[in-house]
């Protein structure tokens, strides 16, 4: 029917590469059940623990077996050298009574470790236990990739996980609304002269009187994601609206020579800090051009981000090695690997660019072998650790980029450094209680803390990387047809955009939930103009941002369906069209496996 169609959009642009599983691993005598295993172990003895000693604070301190209220990571990775954290991140959720983050950062990992019965139990405390209405300052940032993140994540995958959904769902459902109160509550930070929004919001008063105007770059441009998702699913445009509008104000402060810094004033659009790179402070920014993109559909962002991608190129690449430089000259200001960076060549793999992505992966991985974990920061020249900066806290973004770059080329150095990432883990950071941060890899002295993001991306990358059939690698060869109020839906067909968090979102479910007729995408309309084509005459699937259409050589036969088509562009035709390749029709059609002759 006319939903089976509409989801396609999002899966016909998404490459899914089949290769047969373990190719190469076998042969270097790495036993990939055995370290999938070990993995789900490593969960398991940090989840439990953290329930058994923790809750309902925030966050596991491994060390004394005990709880604490602190908010993860200060915004988007350390920042600036020697800068202090963001004022009002050390509490976010919940007074009178701690209510942990670890719950929702670790309820789809759990899914994804095929634990339901589990997720449903955590789904049930989280509907009971949650309250935004209070008196806390927040992270945007933090606030958006983990709760609404992790909610809307949940929300996308509870059926799958055997939970009771309501009728309307996907487009309705106890955390999707969770979600959106979460999300309303961070609004305010966007009001602002560039729409760039505050760093840190009052869940009950808004931005306080006398908040600092100087966000970083990620602080600003990492909400697509979740805010379009949010925005599809609830019909509420101003969740997208506003992330796009503090994405193309990040592109307009760009410098002359197409490089932003590290953190800029949201009112006056000045730069603060303007050394230019791919890590803290700035990372997650690039990230969700890219995926904001893919998810969309949507070729602006995708076109921003590959102009970045050549000024990122010409100014800070060195021997396959990321440096810092000055915004406006491009003069090297930090000879510095931060360990933030290792999310980049799983960002080139998205785009293709799978060469250059595994050659800095390799510089990437000799730093783990030298230490056994990748330090903060690591001066490229010297070869060692910087001054302060020598800890590891578990972080995934190395593990990250394996698990794309294997699914990409099959390659079995990946899977040695999953190897590696598991054998130092548990060597080094493994204690009674959970796992512990590394303070120092040079004398491995340990953190008494185990951030949340060790949960919900660490442990998944690493369990991803080792389990190449689970339903995350889904190549669209199954999936689920579900009825909603505005007609048959596709879902859980794969090509999973994960957030920065690493919270998958199921790019089709943005198309179950059209609220306007003149919107949907009708089989019977897609089907009369593919068959109005003559044969072997050229065609372009378009999509756009909130709907699909088929346009082809114009020709007097196409001219009604062509106006139809601009009437429905009408309403959204402020961002442009992403355009698959172009391709012979040889009057035949094959959607999900059926296949359609012309004269059918």
């Amino acid at each position: 029917g006319g939903g089976m169609l509409r989801s396609l959009g999002s899966l016909l642009c998404l490459w899914a590469l089949w290769l047969p599983a373990g190719t190469g691993a076998a042969a270097r005598g790495l036993d990939v059940a055995s370290y999938r295993e070990r993995v789900r172990a490593m969960f398991y003895h940090a989840y439990e623990h953290y329930l058994e000693s923790a809750f309902p604070y925030d966050e596991l301190r491994p060390l004394t077996c005990d709880g604490q209220d602190t908010w993860g990571r200060y915004g988007p990775g350390p920042g600036l050298v020697g800068a202090p954290p963001p004022p009002g991140l050390t509490s976010l959720l919940f007074s009178p009574h701690s209510f942990s983050l670890t719950l929702i950062d670790a309820l789809d990992t759990l899914l994804i470790l095929g634990n339901v019965s589990e997720f449903q139990r955590v789904v049930n405390v989280l509907q009971e236990g949650v309250d935004f209405d209070i008196d806390v300052n927040a992270s945007v940032f933090e606030t958006n990739i983990r709760v609404v993140g992790g909610l809307l994540s949940a929300h996308l995958l509870s059926k799958k996980a055997g939970v009771e959904v309501e009728a309307g769902w996907p487009c309705s459902g106890p955390l999707l609304r969770m979600a959106e109160e979460a999300a309303r509550k961070l609004l305010p930070a966007f009001q602002t002269p560039t729409g760039m929004p505050y760093g840190t919001v009052n869940l009950l008063h808004g931005v306080n009187p006398g908040e600092t105007p100087v966000t970083c770059t990620a602080g600003i441009g990492t909400f697509i994601v979740e805010f379009a998702t949010l925005s599809h699913l609830t019909g509420d445009p101003v969740f997208e609206d506003v992330a796009r509008k503090a994405l193309k104000a990040l592109w307009k402060n760009r410098s002359d020579i197409g490089l932003v810094g590290n953190h800029i004033d949201v009112i006056t659009a000045k730069w603060v800090a303007q050394d230019a790179g791919i890590g803290a402070g700035v990372d997650s920014y690039f990230e969700y051009l890219v995926k904001g993109a893919i998810l969309l559909q949507d070729e602006e962002l995708m076109s921003m981000f590959l102009e970045y991608n050549k000024a990122i190129k010409n100014y800070t690449k060195f021997d396959d090695w990321y440096l810092w430089v000055q915004m406006y000259k491009g003069t090297v200001s930090m000879p510095v690997f931060q360990s933030l960076e290792a999310y980049w060549p799983g960002l080139q793999s998205l785009i293709g660019d799978v060469d250059n992505a595994m050659r800095t992966f390799l510089n990437y991985y000799t730093v783990w072998k030298q230490f056994g974990g990748l330090p903060e920061f690591y001066n490229i020249p010297q070869g060692y650790t910087v001054d302060k900066r020598e800890g590891y806290p578990l972080r995934p973004e190395l593990i990250e980029s394996a698990m794309y770059l294997y699914r990409a080329t099959r390659d079995p150095t990946l899977l040695e450094l999953g190897r590696d990432a598991v054998e130092s883990i548990e060597k080094i950071s493994k204690v009674d209680c959970g796992f512990a941060s590394i303070k120092d890899l040079r004398d491995h002295r340990l953190d008494n803390r185990m951030e949340s993001f060790f949960l919900a991306e660490t442990v998944k990358y690493l369990y991803l990387l080792f389990d190449p059939d689970n339903f995350i690698h889904n190549d669209g060869s199954a999936f689920d047809v579900v009825i909603t109020p505005y007609g048959e839906c596709v879902l859980n067909a794969g090509g999973y955009v994960f957030n920065t968090e690493a919270h998958p979102i199921d790019p089709a479910a943005l198309h179950c939930c059209r609220k306007h007729k003149e919107e949907q995408w009708e089989v019977e309309d897609l089907m009369r103009e593919f068959y109005s084509l003559k044969k072997n005459k050229k065609f372009t699937l378009k999509r756009a941002s909130n709907h699909g259409e088929v346009t082809s050589g114009k020709g007097p036969e196409d001219a009604s369906s062509e106006k139809e088509g601009e009437k429905r562009n009408s309403k959204k035709s402020s961002h442009s069209l992403l355009s698959c390749p172009s391709q012979s029709f040889n009057s035949k059609l094959a959607v999900l496996g059926q296949v359609f002759l012309d004269n059918t």
